[in-house]
């Protein structure tokens, strides 16, 4: 964007959220929609929002992020994500607040593959003794 905006990537499970942060009002748009017109679900919404609250900076920054791929709460922990990281680009002084809450280390939990031979990855047929 400008010189004087932060870029960022969040991921979570299989969702991927490009951020980019710039001083502004506090307006935060994802995929070109208002952010509850797009996670639709409050406690996402305050996901989304943590980063900005426990550093005080809610109506600092105007947040423009894409996302895709997973579902809304995947995408949401990924946008979680990216905003720390961009406001640590912004602000190192952020940095230890946001470490301390977590908002900086990136969930590894995935998904685990499905086996051959069973329905799922750990759900088995029923055993049938004869």
């Amino acid at each position: 964007m400008k010189e004087n905006s932060y870029y960022a990537t969040g991921r979570r499970k299989n969702a991927v959220a490009r951020v980019y942060l710039k001083p502004g009002s506090g307006k935060i748009e994802v995929n070109n929609q208002e952010l509850f017109d797009y996670v639709k679900r409050d406690t996402l919404k305050m996901i989304v929002e943590q980063p900005l609250v426990v550093t005080d900076s809610i109506d600092k920054y105007d947040i423009k992020a894409f996302v895709k791929g997973g579902g809304l709460t995947g995408q949401s922990g990924a946008l979680l994500l990216g905003i720390a990281r961009a406001l640590v680009k912004s602000n190192e002084e952020l940095r230890p607040a946001l470490r301390q809450n977590g908002f900086l280390t990136r969930d590894p939990r995935m998904v685990e593959r499905k086996k051959y031979g069973q329905p799922g990855a750990r759900k088995r047929f029923q055993f049938s003794k004869r």
